[in-house]
């Protein structure tokens, strides 16, 4: 996999550092976690957002109740679980 390059001031280094060697795991593993953490937060920040903004229009949010209903429907559709 290719390297690049990224400046983070020392104090960032330092916690980086001090969390690889509290984990046993290198600080490339512990920052590509941590990204992955943030990416995931910030995900699902933006989907409630979306849904609060859904559920101040009460016009929109009647249609998604709707929808989610027509939808529900589909799970009671005679298959049997094996």
């Amino acid at each position: 996999m290719p390297s690049t390059m990224v400046r983070v001031p020392e104090d960032a280094h330092a916690k980086l550092r001090s969390m690889a060697d509290q984990t046993g795991q290198s600080m490339q593993s512990v920052l590509t976690a941590a990204i992955e953490e943030y990416r995931r937060r910030l995900f699902w920040e933006q989907v409630n957002s979306g849904f609060e903004s859904l559920r101040a229009d009460p016009k929109a949010w009647a249609q998604e109740q709707q929808e989610r209903a027509e939808w529900e429907v589909t799970l009671a559709d005679g298959q049997e679980k094996e």
